[in-house]
């Protein structure tokens, strides 16, 4: 008898160890479901527009080129530290919506049609850089093509996304999203965002004296306004 009641007592021991285990495993997979952060080593679309916009705010990621390195996790911290963040140098939801990177949903703030102040004032860096000595119709333009971009399949469905998708806009390379913005550019950008649109619909937009991009001279053009072609 005693020798059986050892073997039911080892075989319940076993069916613990085995159950434990199983529980441990899930608890792992499923944190590693939520903690789906931008860390040293992560690479994709989240990490580049990471890059881009800490390049924009004065820190030094190295090149926008969507690999977590050693820069790119030290700029993260220097931002945390200035910010009064964990400097752990893991881009986490507060990281996140410390660098106005969190779709409008979930930034905090006054809203506008759904669209924080933060959301604004990208957008407005965004017309001021592209469309700066455009007039002001020209400005509510652009404006207006980044609206019509989010609501649009083919692109991005976040503001965020739209602006730092991958050669979006030129003025992420080119050092133009750092100059001052223009007063003008905020009020455009909440015009566009309560639904103005110059352009009739437009997804792109180019100045025919600049651009080098002979694919852009292919789409069909629907608006005219100051020096840009906008078309679809």
């Amino acid at each position: 008898m005693k020798i059986q009641y050892k073997n039911i007592l080892l075989q319940m021991w076993r069916c613990f160890i085995v159950v434990l285990v199983n529980v441990m495993i899930i608890t792992m997979l499923m944190d590693s479901t939520v903690q789906a952060l931008s860390k040293y080593g992560s690479t994709g679309d989240e990490v580049t527009q990471v890059q881009l916009r800490l390049q924009e705010l004065g820190y030094n990621p190295g090149t926008a080129d969507g690999i977590f390195g050693t820069r790119t996790k030290n700029a993260v911290i220097a931002f945390q530290r200035d910010y009064g963040l964990s400097d752990d140098g893991i881009v986490g939801e507060r990281t996140l919506e410390a660098l106005g990177l969190l779709s409008s949903s979930g930034s905090g703030g006054e809203s506008y049609g759904g669209f924080s102040e933060s959301d604004i004032q990208l957008m407005a860096k965004i017309i001021s850089a592209e469309a700066r000595g455009e007039p002001y119709q020209g400005q509510v333009a652009v404006g207006a093509v980044i609206m019509n971009r989010l609501a649009h399949p083919s692109f991005p469905n976040t503001l965020s996304g739209v602006i730092y998708q991958e050669g979006a806009f030129s003025c992420l390379y080119d050092g133009g999203i750092n100059a001052p913005v223009v007063d003008s550019a905020y009020q455009a950008a909440r015009e566009a965002i309560n639904g103005s649109d110059p352009t009739g619909g437009a997804i792109y937009y180019y100045n025919p004296a600049k651009t080098t991009n002979k694919w852009i001279w292919s789409r069909q053009v629907i608006a005219v306004i100051g020096a840009h072609r906008f078309a679809i």
